[in-house]
């Protein structure tokens, strides 16, 4: 056979291995660009799912289990009373299915008109519907039996975004109840033993929790002031007449005013976080240091 004929004929043999891999690559990249970036194919099958503070991260997932991802507005460290949501933020609530807003945070009153208007599909719910507000206190994370309600909320909103995984959100929104309960109980025998029901703590997070366990909060911070040096003179007078020697602070707040005041009864600074992201854990944490340190 003459040579040029055989290159020839393998020529269009040629074309079409090149046609076949250019294909392949252009399906490769549409799929790649379908997908949100830096997600796993697990993540983007996922319900995403926006809470205003870390606490609210655990409730989410022990309802929605693998079948969530959370995204949480306000970070580590960061005060619900002066945070702003980063650009990236709101970029990132305009994927989310859900938004569970804690209810009465001053962060979520500055900031959710925005919020919902970066994503006007968007399902907002507040969990706080149907408990019973103390005066303006919006701390109703801090006790065991409010967060029932709070998880009743939110197996109710998967259910409307996923109704398809009903049985799976109510099976373990039930088993997390259960382990509310287990919760409340172990704090009560905590406590059990206390005496000096009073404590001391530089901002006014525990009043839901004082209610429940029969204790009394004595806030150092004023209406989120920082106390004057009078208020100072008359809360070291407090603390002395309540028999208190320890001034809890929250890692969020400036402990300055607790340290003044522990420095003049002799006694100590310990710090307690309510907004720490492991609720069950933490919550433990907190009533083993109350019951500690109170006498």
């Amino acid at each position: 056979m003459n040579p040029k004929e055989t290159k020839l004929q393998t020529l269009p043999m040629l074309v079409i291995v090149i046609v076949l891999v250019a294909l392949a690559a252009a399906v490769s990249g549409c799929v790649t660009g379908e997908r949100s970036d830096n997600l796993t194919d697990d993540q983007t099958e996922q319900i995403r799912v926006a809470v205003s503070i870390l606490p609210q991260k655990e409730f989410v997932e022990r309802v929605g289990g693998d079948k969530v991802s959370v995204m949480v507005m306000i970070p580590p460290g960061a005060s619900p009373a002066t945070y702003e949501p980063s650009p990236s933020q709101l970029r990132e609530i305009a994927v989310a299915k859900l938004y569970v807003r804690i209810g009465h945070v001053p962060f979520e009153k500055a900031w959710m008109e925005r919020i919902a208007s970066a994503n006007r599909d968007m399902l907002i719910i507040d969990s706080s519907v149907g408990i019973e507000i103390i005066g303006k206190d919006p701390h109703i994370w801090l006790s065991p039996t409010l967060v029932k309600v709070q998880v009743g909320h939110i197996c109710d909103a998967l259910v409307e975004v996923d109704p398809d995984n009903r049985d799976y959100y109510v099976r373990n929104k039930e088993k997390y109840r259960t382990e509310l309960d287990d919760l409340d109980y172990d704090i009560r025998e905590s406590l059990s033993g206390v005496t000096n029901r009073k404590f001391m703590v530089f901002h006014p997070a525990f009043g839901y929790f004082a209610r429940d366990y029969q204790m009394e909060q004595i806030p150092i911070e004023i209406e989120g002031k920082e106390p004057s040096a009078s208020d100072l003179v008359r809360l070291v007078d407090v603390a002395r007449t309540n028999n208190i020697t320890v001034v809890f602070a929250e890692p969020q707040f400036n402990p300055e005013g607790a340290e003044v005041i522990a420095s003049e009864i002799g006694g100590t600074v310990v710090f307690i976080d309510p907004l720490a992201e492991d609720f069950v854990t933490n919550m433990r944490r907190i009533s083993d240091a109350l019951a500690r340190h109170t006498r």
